[in-house]
């Protein structure tokens, strides 16, 4: 009966989304639930026109008897983080609901969820799986939808059901609030609130629940400068979130596998900078061993494990595709793009690592959604819209030398017989020509077009 179900509490946290603010807020309007337990809160911290499309839109729906409140804040304060907890100050829900501007739940997505929390009351969270709008509207959200479901299907699935630390992705899940207030609130000093809250919130002894069955699709970015945005935020905030958090979890009263597996969940951003540094050096070492100078068998077997974790790659790919897609075979022609892209990206991470470590904070910048023209690569780029990047950014040129660098090398390995690693060097090329080729192939369609 409805009368059994708690109040649940949606937060719809925004910063200039004015392509997509009035279609989230019209679906959480949809959603099935009884309107006496349901709250909504516009979380907007907008300098632009979405102020305004808000407003309108909210008072929409409050005419119409929805509980639905316009929260507009003129400083941003923690910015994703500050909103979330500035907003538990006043919010009437049991349960605190959240989604990102571009994602799109549907209408039961409530009834689906809300029953977890009361099946068991040490559950703090629920978070279902992300789907994707726009997956199959160029390579790149391609490599990108692939990238996503390993971590869903694989990674977060795999983590819930042996009983180690997963994480809330930031959007599509729901805490129980006592858990939020329990582990401290919303804290603003990574890039990666969610990441931060989840570990804290399970260290504390809530437990979390992963519901790969409930998809909500959202936008992928579709331009190469909006991606390298959104990496660098994941990997600098990770890195952040690490060093905050590393040894309160290995003090928690938590199991070694727990602890171990914790570990390595938090600082899988070390693989940038690896990875750059073999992109560096891996032809220098093979020719000084073709000139009998060494480096010795040491480094060529530490490289073999590199190895190994690609073949986990391809392993996790292949699961993923096949628990998520009937025709997983041919969305398995991406893998060479999603592994050379992950390559690509390594000098823009590994400048996201190394900030952290500096302890240099820097603003959280959003990722811009597009709403229809995410569907359609070509207007996207080449129409004119106000939350393009405007600039091309100097790690874009970086990325392009390492590109020549690496085919330099590809011809070297050739030339001194070293055909094993002809491949893995290719990638290393085929990775940098593909970030900084696609960002200036991009920018300068725009700029053809007037879009910039």
């Amino acid at each position: 009966p409805d009368a059994s179900w708690p109040i649940v509490t949606v937060q719809l946290p925004m910063f200039n989304e004015s392509y997509v603010a009035e279609r989230i807020i019209d679906i959480c309007a949809a959603l099935d639930y009884p309107r006496n337990k349901l709250e909504i809160q516009v979380l907007d911290d907008s300098t632009d026109d979405t102020k305004d499309i808000v407003e309108k839109r909210v008072i929409y729906w409050q005419k119409r008897g929805l509980d639905i409140i316009h929260v507009h804040r003129t400083d941003r304060t923690g910015y994703k983080a500050g909103a979330l907890q500035n907003a538990m100050t006043f919010a009437k829900g049991d349960l605190i609901c959240i989604f990102d501007a571009d994602f799109t739940p549907s209408s039961e997505y409530l009834r689906k969820l809300v029953p977890h929390f009361l099946d068991d009351p040490k559950v703090g969270l629920v978070q279902s799986r992300w789907g994707h709008i726009n997956g199959d509207a160029s390579y790149l959200t391609r490599i990108q939808a692939a990238s996503l479901d390993v971590h869903f299907a694989i990674e977060q699935y795999v983590r819930n059901t042996t009983g180690c630390f997963m994480n809330f992705n930031g959007t599509a899940g729901i805490w129980r609030r006592d858990c939020i207030d329990d582990a401290g609130g919303w804290e603003s000093d990574t890039l990666t609130e969610d990441l931060d809250l989840s570990y804290r919130a399970q260290m504390k002894g809530w437990k979390f629940k992963y519901l790969n069955e409930v998809e909500v699709p959202a936008e992928l970015p579709v331009d190469m400068a909006a991606l390298r945005t959104q990496q660098f935020r994941w990997t600098k905030g990770a890195a952040e979130t690490s060093f905050k958090l590393l040894k309160m979890l290995w003090r928690a009263k938590q199991p070694l596998k727990v602890k171990v597996e914790g570990t390595f969940h938090i600082t899988n951003f070390i693989v940038f900078p690896f990875v750059v540094t073999v992109a560096l050096i891996h032809v220098p070492l093979l020719v000084l061993r073709w000139m009998g100078l060494g480096p010795g068998d040491a480094y060529f077997a530490v490289l073999g494990l590199g190895f190994l974790a690609f073949a986990g790659v391809v392993i996790t790919q292949i699961f993923a595709q096949r628990a998520l897609y009937p025709n997983w075979a041919r969305r398995l022609l991406v893998l060479p793009g999603f592994m050379a892209g992950s390559m690509g990206l390594s000098i823009n991470n590994t400048r996201a690592v190394l900030q952290a470590f500096r302890g240099k904070k820097t603003e959280f910048v959003r990722t811009p959604k597009l709403s229809d023209k995410a569907s359609n690569v070509q207007s996207a780029i080449t129409t004119k819209n106000k939350y393009s990047n405007k600039k091309i950014s100097p790690v874009v040129w970086l990325e392009a030398f390492a590109a020549l660098y690496c085919i330099a090398g590809v011809a070297m390995t050739i030339y001194i017989g070293e055909w094993a690693a002809v491949p893995f060097q290719a990638m290393f090329a085929a990775g940098f020509a593909l970030v900084s080729g696609y960002n200036l192939q991009q920018f300068w369609t725009a700029r053809k077009a007037g879009a910039v």
